[in-house]
């Protein structure tokens, strides 16, 4: 018998999966089989990928992680969002993240994290993600892929701008999308120009345990704050807004927000400001925001509601902010590792233009203005130009940079990704995308240190990438290999909801930080139950608080009875597993919430109100041992006006 090489079977199969997306079934000469694409995307069973990629889930509000080059999902992290899977957003614990001045509100759009870094090169501490629909910030924490803190933004609307931190993570930053009125109140909406207000919102990080503070808002005139990105190196201390709907239009904005041929970029000089509200400058006004807190401590989510904001008049601090214009209704904002190149990606403009830090500062200097708008001097375009990438084609909204003085741009109508040279502007490669490409992402690529060796390109349109699944398919992200001369398009992979922006880091960096377990004896939760002689079933009038442990292959307790019609039962369980990756769920048929999957050393828990007499079971959904099917028990439910005493079984 021939010695069958499961490595070449296994290359093949990717070879088919590759071709096979080419509609007229041919083989193509730029296919896996002629580059060895497959090769540079296979990760042989027991190796690992070389990078993590955190991809927005847009409309879905959480966050997704896939690993390079791989392109596989290894998890979707719960951010602005109920999450059946893991009961978040349901446990009693972490219904409070949820919390906003709106109310209970479990949606959001989430749309750009962004990884905490330490002189501009990442740390792995943090990633940052914004709601874009209620205006909120989220800090994930990247031990335990768990979102530990979400801070709601008053006086904005669209959070589009945001997440986007500083070099050394001193601030999270957020824009409004929505001008709107400060403060809110009944006014006609074809009074906006002049009366309306566009937010910038600095959220401070405690560098410690990264607790989130809204230090102050700028209260900036009302243009549409679109996108930003914070200045590094020589430019540090400053913040970059793309502006658009410059001629504060209300209604019909498609044609309306884009009649002026240049809008703005603003430049915010945050330090100047800083030290402006650290001498007692500023306004405090009411506010009323939700601050939610969660704390692995006691595994439980407390929520504060703020009642006042610090805010900014821009024109009372010399200095602070100024326009530089750009054509044309610029969206995309991005700044080169350097620090010294701002790019401004104009919607309806085929070039992309690229402002000078260094010219910036020599046009305040020389006071080399073109007028002002609501106080804030405009700079001379021609004087802060730094140069025009010409003909990079139709519709250019992102810009991420390579780390060896290149940078990528993806032009949304014209579906690519064109590669050009920093300082001589010149177009060096551009490759197709599929199809209708928004952000792109570099690991790394927002930051003063980029891993320059792959290019991922989000794509709003799949079409004939995948198998139909109805008329809505997930969103198509395309991998392209940027170690050459040339892009080289090597894997297509669907992503989950819409992802907007992604973020990259290297493995190397994260993986040894990842937490395995929560450690029992340092599980503070008020409710947890530590040991199994302190399982039992407590009444508080027609509250019943039952006090659970779970370990392989059992609940403890697994019987009650004494439950009647009408009883709001917590359960409050405790998975006092300490081996990695064993957690243990529990659902209770008829609960009109979710299931709990509870880590090790972990303690979550679940309301339950019975509606009707019988007896009802709970199990465990997540697969623990062989075993697993015998891992359930029972609960008794009597009518209202028995009176039959609570009891329950240790399983002795």
């Amino acid at each position: 018998m021939k010695k069958i090489n499961y490595s070449i079977l296994a290359l093949l199969g990717l070879v088919m999966v590759f071709t096979s997306c080419n509609d007229s079934g041919k083989k193509s000469s730029n296919g896996a089989l002629a580059s060895n694409n497959a090769e540079k995307v296979y990760v042989a069973p027991g190796e690992q990928d070389e990078f993590y990629a955190f991809m927005s889930g847009g409309y879905s509000g959480n966050l997704t992680v896939y690993g390079l080059p791989s392109g596989r999902m290894f998890k979707e992290i719960p951010v602005f969002s109920q999450f059946p899977t893991s009961g978040y957003g349901y446990s009693e614990e972490t219904k409070p993240m949820l919390n906003t001045s709106f109310g209970f509100v479990p949606w959001d759009d989430s749309h750009h994290p962004d990884i905490s870094q330490t002189n501009g090169e990442l740390d792995g501490r943090w990633i940052f993600i914004n709601g874009n629909n209620t205006p909120r910030i989220a800090r994930i924490s990247l031990s335990t892929f768990e979102t530990e803190e979400i801070i709601e933004l008053p006086n904005s609307a669209g959070n589009h701008s945001s997440s986007f931190i500083t070099e050394n993570t001193e601030y999270v930053v957020a824009g409004t999308r929505f001008s709107v009125p400060v403060p809110q109140r009944d006014m006609p909406i074809n009074e906006y120009k002049g009366n309306f207000k566009g937010a910038l919102s600095f959220v401070s990080v405690d560098p410690e345990d990264g607790r989130l503070d809204l230090k102050f808002q700028i209260m900036m005139p009302g243009f549409n704050y679109d996108l930003s990105h914070p200045g590094r190196g020589k430019s540090h201390g400053w913040f970059f807004f793309t502006t658009y709907n410059t001629e504060e239009a209300n209604s019909l904005l498609e044609v309306n927000a884009s009649q002026n041929d240049k809008d703005f970029i603003a430049a915010i000089n945050w330090k100047k400001i800083e030290e402006y509200v650290n001498n007692g400058g500023g306004t405090k006004m009411p506010a009323n925001y939700a601050h939610n807190v969660y704390s692995d401590e006691t595994h439980t989510a407390t929520s504060t509601m703020e009642k006042e904001v610090l805010t900014v008049d821009p024109t009372k601090v010399p200095g602070a902010v100024y326009f530089l214009p750009t054509p044309k209704s610029p969206h995309g904002c991005d700044v080169d590792p350097t620090g010294n190149y701002i790019i401004g990606n104009g919607k309806l403009s085929a070039d992309l233009t690229v402002h000078s830090f260094d010219k910036m500062l020599a046009a305040i200097d020389g006071k080399k203005f073109d007028g002002e708008a609501y106080g804030i001097p405009i700079l001379k375009f021609d004087d802060v130009l730094a140069g025009t990438v010409k003909s990079g084609g139709l519709g250019p909204l992102h810009t991420e940079f390579d780390g060896k003085g290149n940078a990528y741009t993806t032009f949304f109508i014209s579906s690519e990704v064109v590669k050009w040279k920093l300082g001589t502007w010149e177009v060096i490669d551009r490759k197709p995308t599929y199809y209708s490409v928004g952000h792109l992402m570099i690991p790394g690529g927002n930051s003063a240190k980029p891993f320059g060796k792959y290019v991922v390109a989000m794509n709003k349109i799949t079409k004939d990438r995948y198998l139909p699944t109805g008329p809505e398919l997930e969103h198509s992200a395309q991998l392209y290999d940027i170690t050459g001369d040339k892009m080289e398009l090597i894997y297509d992979f669907p992503t989950h909801g819409e992802p907007h922006y992604a973020a990259g880091i290297p493995a190397e960096i994260l993986a040894p930080k990842s937490q395995k377990i929560y450690k029992l004896a340092e599980n503070k939760h008020p409710m947890a139950t530590l040991g199994v002689n302190d399982a039992r079933v407590e009444r508080k009038g027609n509250e019943v608080h039952v006090y659970m442990a779970m370990i392989r292959s059992h609940f403890t307790p697994d019987n009650i009875e004494g439950i009647k019609v009408g009883d709001k039962v917590y359960f409050h369980i405790t998975n006092h597993e300490q081996d990695f990756d064993v957690p243990h769920g529990f659902a209770m048929i008829g609960a009109n919430n979710s299931e709990l999957l509870i880590m090790p050393g972990q303690t979550k828990s679940l309301v339950w109100e019975p509606k009707e007499v019988g007896v009802w079971p709970f199990y465990c959904t997540d697969f623990c041992s062989a075993l697993h099917q015998e891992m359930q028990g029972y609960v008794r439910v009597s009518p209202a006006n028995s009176n039959i005493d609570l009891s329950w079984s240790l399983g002795e």
